[in-house]
């Protein structure tokens, strides 16, 4: 009875007896691994991309803006406008299904002026938690804080490119900037927050809410005193915002006399709802890529099946004499087998290490150069699902030509040219 080590041996002989073939077989093998982790990959490096942008927004954040209220729903005519004011922020704050609330007040229109440059920044009146809501990194000096807004003190934090512009090459904390005329004291700046070439965060110049309330607020026709540009929350229950929302909506509703029910009343941007939406795609994605991917190994199968049985008919003569000389119907049944299954699980290893060491390299020369992207990584997933379908593979190819091989009669096998 010959040993394991004996039928490897005749295994490896048998595939180097026919190189080309076997390269082939294993390359396309090798090729179809490659491909699914590779396209995986690139999916899921979308999937951080967008998951880091979002990230960069803050966490579980919902922002409600000004809006108008239509007369009936889906009505895009005599639409009456309304502005969100300190009130709704102070009704907001007291519902059980917001952990934080923060407002803000906006002006592009106003002029901040250094002792080394001008400019026209966005400036943010914000409240001392928008740093906590937001995602604002401090990077010197600090933030506002609760006294800032209690006293309505004149002092800024600069973003990473309102710092540049004002003080280009030159020390900013605890020197002063005018807005609109009016001085201030800058005591911090921000980290650069900017998603790819949107550097929108970073041109910020923050000041107390009390402050800009009362010296820039907003002014116009049937425009309140207290009128904010958007109000930003948090919902209680992290990862679901369909309790706050509707709660919110309430309170919108109440305070500006229209039907809550009213969606086209609303303008908001629901970062949480964004994000599930962006995992489902990519999770839609994953689940076709994986299937193609599947499909395609399975036909590696049907192309190893074939050359197996190409070799099982090409060696019959050998097999027959074999199984004269007292070769068993196991050991025949076991070669062919192990032939096919040493065929996948090779091919599909080298597919994975030559996948894997690809996307190690556009990883290290790709990553943060690409906004909204992330290179592609190796997903252990689909490298578990292409090894695991390769077992399948493997064994399917393996098994039915091993046994037509261990089936052949030795005298018959003998007759055939």
């Amino acid at each position: 009875m010959q040993s394991l080590a004996d039928i490897l041996g005749e295994v490896f002989r048998a595939m180097m007896a026919n190189k080309l073939r076997t390269f082939l077989t294993m390359f396309g093998i090798a090729w179809g691994v490659g491909s699914l982790l590779v396209l995986v990959g690139l999916g899921e490096g979308f999937r951080s991309g967008q998951r880091r942008n979002l990230a960069s927004v803050g966490n579980d954040v919902v922002m409600a803006f000004d809006s108008t209220i239509p007369a009936l729903p889906f009505q895009h005519t005599a639409m009456r406008p309304y502005k969100l004011t300190l009130k709704d922020e102070a009704d907001m704050r007291a519902l059980p299904e917001l952990r934080a609330v923060t407002a803000t007040l906006n002006r592009s229109d106003l002029y901040e002026v250094s002792a080394w440059s001008n400019t026209s920044m966005l400036v943010f009146g914000v409240e001392p938690n928008f740093s906590q809501v937001r995602f604002v990194p401090v990077e010197q000096g600090r933030f506002l804080d609760n006294d800032d807004l209690t006293n309505r003190r004149r002092v800024a934090v600069l973003g990473s490119k309102a710092a540049r512009m004002l003080y280009p090459g030159h020390p900013f904390l605890g020197e002063s900037i005018t807005i609109n005329g009016t001085s201030f004291t800058v005591v911090g700046s921000v980290a650069t927050i900017a998603r790819g070439g949107q550097d929108f965060d970073d041109q910020k110049v923050y000041i107390p809410l009390s402050t800009m309330m009362e010296l820039f607020a907003m002014k116009g026709e049937n425009i309140p005193r207290d009128s904010l540009t958007t109000i930003q929350y948090q919902p209680t229950i992290k990862g679901d915002s369909t309790a706050a929302v509707a709660a919110v909506h309430r309170v919108l509703g109440r305070n500006h006399s229209f039907d809550p029910l009213l969606k086209e009343a609303f303008d908001e941007w629901d970062t949480i709802h964004t994000s599930k939406l962006v995992d489902k795609i990519f999770d839609a994605m994953d689940l076709f890529l994986g299937g193609v991917g599947v499909v395609t190994l399975g036909l590696g199968a049907v192309g190893i099946i074939n050359i197996m049985l190409v070799s099982v008919t090409e060696r019959t003569r050998e097999i027959g004499l074999r199984k004269a000389l007292g070769a068993t119907s196991r050991s025949i049944l076991v070669q062919f087998f192990l032939e096919g299954l040493i065929l996948t699980t090779v091919s599909g290893i080298i597919g994975i290490g030559i996948s894997a060491g690809f996307m190690a390299i556009l990883q290290s020369l790709l990553t943060g150069k690409m906004p909204g992207f992330d290179p592609p990584q190796l997903v252990w997933w689909s490298a578990a699902l292409a090894m695991g379908s390769l077992a399948v593979c493997g064994i399917v190819a393996g098994v039915y030509p091993a046994s037509q091989a261990a089936a052949l009669e030795p005298v018959e096998a003998l007759r055939r040219e």
